[in-house]
């Protein structure tokens, strides 16, 4: 590369440009060249994509960034390849270490490594559980956030392999057990370089169509390098953003890849999750039958119990005889009848003989009776015709006119003249 002596140019390169003084494109060039030049050796991570020997002193990669659709271009020797420790193939994650190098002829960036390594499974599962604890702590594998499978889906989503064992699995369970399911699939690739994107891009149109009710992310086993598209982020967040309640069902149930924890339902194997998805038509049909049994049965012990219940009411005295205690009571009214009526003839009775008793004495202590016997009422006459009874001699004058009431009859007189007579005490 040249240095800062070709600011000499026409153009004047020297200072700022400007519409006046512009930078020719050598200029330009060669200031990128310095600027990339000052970023030193760095440490790259990214999955090969293409890999080619060529029979010279170099060799090209494409490195890739499995959670973005980015791509750098990387040469070597052949020598660094080679002291790699595992075989290096399209698909790899790897390390690289190197220095950027822009070609001013071409315009042209690569990355000339000098060093390569490939990512080892503990360091993946080292960075997959790194991953794991950010997305948990961002809450996407939150259970409350879980949504539930439908009972009866109408259509059901299926991202899978073509032609794969999961989606001949996932078919022949599914139909087995409801005939009538209907099972729309979407095929991606399941694992290498292109594995995220396509299976993202599946789950989404899968996610978009309304008459899908539920989706089923199905893949066989395979190793933890194979199943890693699973645990890429880029996949679980679109897992998480899908408004369809989404069945995760990787390898086999020793497999937990992140999208088995940011689904709503994980499955063990792809069997398992076509039998939660799909109910068995047989089973439901003896649950219905049982439940009708069950209901049946509980409807005839309810009446039973309650025509119990009734003959028991019915067995009771008040029930049996309801005029028992009506007659049992008009007994006894009948008694307290005539109990009260031998209480008044017997209060009659003795009022009455009391009223003779009390007749007779007034009648031995009335007027009449004492006259009968020869005495007389002798009543005083007196001008208002109140004609008082004379009770002593002192009232009487000589002339006073008088009335003498006999027993048959009265008489009128006049006082000729009075005598007293002195009444002895027992004293004298």
């Amino acid at each position: 590369m040249t240095g800062p002596a070709s600011t000499s140019a026409p153009g004047g390169a020297g200072g700022p440009s400007s519409a006046e003084r512009p930078w020719p494109v050598r200029v330009v060039s060669m200031k990128i060249a310095q600027w990339i030049d000052r970023l030193g050796e760095v440490w790259v991570e990214g999955q090969i994509t293409q890999l080619n020997r060529r029979g010279g002193g170099t060799a090209f990669l494409t490195l890739r960034d499995p959670s973005a659709n980015v791509s750098m271009q990387v040469t070597c020797l052949p020598a660094v390849l080679d002291r790699s420790e595992v075989p290096l193939n399209e698909g790899t994650q790897v390390i690289v270490r190197g220095k950027f190098t822009y070609w001013t002829g071409k315009g042209s960036l690569s990355l000339r490594i000098t060093e390569i390594r490939a990512v080892g499974v503990g360091e993946l599962l080292a960075r997959i559980e790194r991953l794991r604890q950010l997305l948990h702590a961002e809450g996407l594998f939150d259970p409350r956030r879980k949504r539930p499978l439908p009972f009866l889906p109408r259509t059901v989503g299926l991202v899978t392999g073509r032609a794969s064992a999961a989606e001949r699995d996932v078919r022949s369970i599914a139909e087995g057990r409801w005939p009538g399911v209907r099972i729309r699939a979407e095929y991606a690739t399941v694992q290498g370089p292109t594995a995220v994107p396509q299976l993202v891009a599946a789950l989404r149109s899968l996610d978009a169509d309304p008459d899908v009710d539920v989706i089923i992310l199905a893949r066989g086993g395979g190793s933890v390098e194979d199943l890693l598209p699973f645990s890429d982020e880029t996949l679980c967040r679109a897992v998480h953003a899908a408004r369809t309640p989404i069945v995760s069902a990787i390898g086999h149930e020793p497999d937990n890849p992140l999208c088995d924890f940011a689904a709503d339902v994980r499955a063990a194997t792809p069997t398992d999750a076509a039998k939660r998805v799909v109910p068995d038509v047989v089973a439901e049909l003896d649950r219905i039958a049982e439940l009708r049994q069950r209901a049946a049965a509980a409807l005839r012990g309810w009446v039973d119990r309650e025509a119990r219940s009734l003959e028991s009411l019915r067995s009771r005295p008040v029930f049996a005889h309801p005029l028992r205690l009506v007659d049992d009571r008009a007994d006894e009214v009948e008694r307290l009848l005539r109990d009260a009526r031998r209480d008044v003839r017997r209060t009659v009775e003795r009022e009455s003989d009391r009223t003779v008793h009390l007749a007779a004495r007034l009648t031995a202590l009335g007027p009449a009776a004492t006259m009968a016997r020869g005495y007389a009422v002798v009543q005083k006459v007196t001008p208002d015709g109140e004609n008082p009874v004379v009770r002593a001699i002192d009232e009487l004058a000589p002339g006073s006119q008088v009335r003498i009431r006999l027993p048959d009859g009265a008489a009128s007189a006049a006082v000729m003249g009075v005598t007293k007579i002195s009444v002895r005490t027992e004293d004298e």
